[in-house]
């Protein structure tokens, strides 16, 4: 005869047993690969949700706003503790807490994003047309990263307060940008941190950061300015930051950057011994900033409805 077990099984287990109060923690490493699906999923959570209290329709619009704005609001609403306790049978959620915070350790891989020819390089073969290596996409990354943080910083901080010559410095990006744009707008500011995210966006998709407007321009020009002054005063840190990361001889190509990544959306009329970066600078001044975000006529333009960071 088998042993006696004193454990209730079967269906009508739950019914004998003492309820049973747990305290469960669940950590998830996520990356967003798909932010308009993402934020379709949580807009459609939150017109599910009944709000109570003052103006619930008001509650409501707030929500949607947020979510559509912000990658880490809309994972909010859709790891809610209640929301996921919810699908769970035989269970009811008694309280629960939810943080999300952004995290180092599920960075891009920039080798896979970015692979080298290395059979050809280890064969000895012939040097192969320039190329985004993986280190220079990563540092490239990080500088993007960092200033669209600067930006949000000073748009925090300053609104839409005007850059002057004695608080230049105060800015930690506004105040880099050409003086005619100093008086611009809170708006107008928060649109230009996003191009810093956007262009930042492409590499994490593996695609080469090509400016597709004006501003973009611009954002990818303090970029490279950012990194190569970085290379110099901190070599060490870079080192380190790059890991195990393959080495390639067009690591840290400046002038190739500037060379491949400018010019290739945006007018080609125009004096032809200019070269972009000259043609850039003629559209910049006879183009009022408000301008600067219209895509180029043979870019593909930016979802519109993508939101922002901050």
């Amino acid at each position: 005869m088998g042993e006696r077990s004193d454990h209730p099984q079967g269906p009508g287990a739950a019914e004998d047993s003492e309820a049973r109060e747990i305290e469960a923690t669940v950590v998830l490493g996520i990356r967003i690969t798909d932010w308009p699906a993402l934020r379709a999923a949580a807009r459609a959570v939150v017109e599910d949700l009944v709000f109570e209290g003052i103006n619930p329709g008001e509650q409501r619009e707030a929500l949607l706003r947020e979510v559509s704005e912000d990658p880490n609001a809309a994972l909010g609403a859709l790891l809610h503790p209640d929301r996921l306790v919810s699908a769970i049978p035989g269970v009811e959620a008694l309280g629960g807490t939810l943080e999300i915070s952004a995290t180092e350790d599920f960075a891009p891989d920039f080798a896979e994003l970015f692979p080298l020819d290395l059979e050809a390089e280890e064969g000895g073969g012939s040097v192969g047309d320039w190329t985004l290596t993986p280190r220079t996409a990563c540092l490239l990354h990080t500088q993007l990263i960092t200033l669209a943080d600067a930006a949000y910083d000073d748009l925090e901080e300053h609104e839409g307060e005007p850059v002057t010559d004695e608080e230049e410095q105060d800015f930690a990006v506004f105040g880099r940008l050409p003086s005619r744009t100093w008086g611009m707008h809170r708006s107008w500011r928060r649109a230009l941190a996003r191009t810093f995210d956007d262009l930042a966006e492409d590499l994490t998709l593996g695609e080469w950061p090509l400016p597709r407007c004006l501003a973009e321009d611009l954002a990818l020009r303090l970029a490279l300015v950012d990194a190569r002054e970085l290379l110099g005063a901190q070599p060490q840190a870079v080192a380190d930051m790059m890991g195990d990361l393959p080495v390639d001889l067009y690591d840290y190509d400046w002038d190739g950057c500037a060379d491949e990544l400018f010019g290739v959306y945006g007018p080609d009329d125009g004096d032809p011994e200019m070269d972009a970066a000259d043609r850039t600078d003629q559209l910049l001044a006879a183009t009022h900033p408000e301008g600067w975000f219209l895509p180029y006529e043979d870019a593909e333009e930016r979802d519109p409805a993508r939101g922002y960071r901050r």
